[in-house]
């Protein structure tokens, strides 16, 4: 009787549970899937549970396949050699095919006193930890948010939205992914909402400290509390682990997603740099790529070669508060067109557009539980509780 491959998959988010449900449901086939949480995170929300609008999690019985075993734990070393990745608990994983998404975290400000003042928000627990300084801070009190791209735009727009005074610095331009015409539609709601937006020269954040911001030019702002949402890198696993990486820490692969050091190493989401061309970090790409890493492995497998990834894209999606949103529709290649959906019909759109991912991971999940009856030949499988109950998450 052939032996059961083993496929274990680093970080349960987007891309993640994507591979992950497309490997599942097959005999031949044990997919492990390794998360520092044992639920998941809806990370696209996090700027809502910063403010109190969204919890921002889901179980994961509700979005991942029937079969995979789920790992609560933290990765501290890939050994690729031995094919083997180290726990932080000291528990050694063993496997023949790894999936790495890892997702990205908020890159280091390299600005004096941010480290110790301003608040990411770039994972569940600082979205927690700025919720709690938010709840504290009187409603009068100002807040900065550093970051004019879609993190920056989304949290300052959700917390003015629940008439906090809010000022936006963007070290550079709004928006500067969108178009021109959606750009100023997210510029004129932002003056509705009544945040204070510096863009342009001089905006850039030189030096923080306790209750205020330094700028480039020379200005200083009041911050009760100060969030920091601009910059992603990919977590530095890849490259601790001796693998090569790009500049923002992505692992190096080649146009199939594999790793280049290692052809049993296939990389998905946002910590996946295919050929030196990236896509941009976002749950769009990560849903796409995801099912395509677990083809490239499911090619390796059979003995055939993987195809090329292809990610299309169809729009840049910001909510600005709960009333109000901006989808930038995007040429295939990411770039802004004019075209742009607005106003409670951008909020609308954005809302369904996060559903959306959520009910394409659980259809994916059922998918692969269609798959396994057909290799079963019909028989029941047992439900996902049920089996998780027996493969209790360590």
């Amino acid at each position: 009787m052939p032996r059961t491959i083993e496929v274990a998959v680093i970080g349960g988010g987007y891309a993640g549970v994507s591979a992950a449900n497309r490997l599942a449901g097959r005999d031949d086939v044990a997919v492990t899937l390794i998360n520092a949480r044992p639920h998941f995170t809806e990370r696209i929300r996090l700027h809502q549970l910063a403010a109190g609008t969204h919890d921002a999690v889901v179980e994961y019985r509700d979005i991942l396949a029937d079969g995979v075993r789920l790992v609560a734990g933290t990765v501290t070393r890939i050994d690729a050699a031995g094919r083997a990745l180290a726990l932080a608990d000291g528990d050694t994983l063993g496997y023949d095919y790894l999936i790495y998404a890892v997702g990205s975290v908020g890159a280091d400000p390299g600005v004096p006193g941010a480290a110790e003042f301003a608040r990411p928000i770039t994972t569940l627990e600082e979205a927690h930890r700025l919720r709690a300084d938010i709840r504290t801070t009187p409603v009068s009190a100002p807040l900065v948010v550093v970051g004019g791209g879609p993190t920056g735009v989304e949290t300052a727009s959700e917390l003015a939205g629940q008439g906090r005074p809010v000022t936006l610095v963007c070290g550079g331009d709004l928006a500067p992914s969108l178009h021109a015409t959606g750009r100023r539609a997210v510029a004129r709601r932002l003056e509705r909402l009544g945040v204070r937006v510096l863009a342009g020269p001089g905006t850039e954040v030189t030096a923080v400290a306790s209750g205020r911001v330094r700028l480039a030019d020379g200005r200083e702002l009041p911050a009760a509390v100060m969030i920091w949402a601009a910059g992603f890198v990919a977590p530095d696993l890849a490259a601790r682990s001796g693998l090569r990486t790009d500049a923002a820490g992505r692992l190096v692969t080649d146009e199939t997603l594999t790793c280049v050091d290692d052809p049993r190493i296939v990389a998905a989401g946002d910590a996946a740099a295919p050929s030196a061309w990236p896509y941009r970090m976002s749950c769009q790409a990560a849903m796409q790529v995801g099912p395509q890493a677990a083809e490239t492995v499911l090619a390796r497998i059979r003995g055939t070669d993987p195809s090329p990834v292809k990610v299309w894209f169809a729009a840049q999606c910001i909510s600005l508060g709960r009333e109000a949103g901006v989808v930038q529709i995007c040429r295939r290649d990411d770039t802004a067109t004019r075209a742009y959906v607005g106003g409670r019909s951008g909020a609308a759109l954005k809302e369904l557009v996060c559903r959306g991912t959520l009910w394409r991971l659980a259809g994916e999940a059922r998918g692969a539980a269609r798959r396994g009856r057909r290799a079963a030949g019909g028989a029941t499988r047992q439900p996902a509780r049920t089996r998780r109950e027996r493969q209790p998450v360590r």
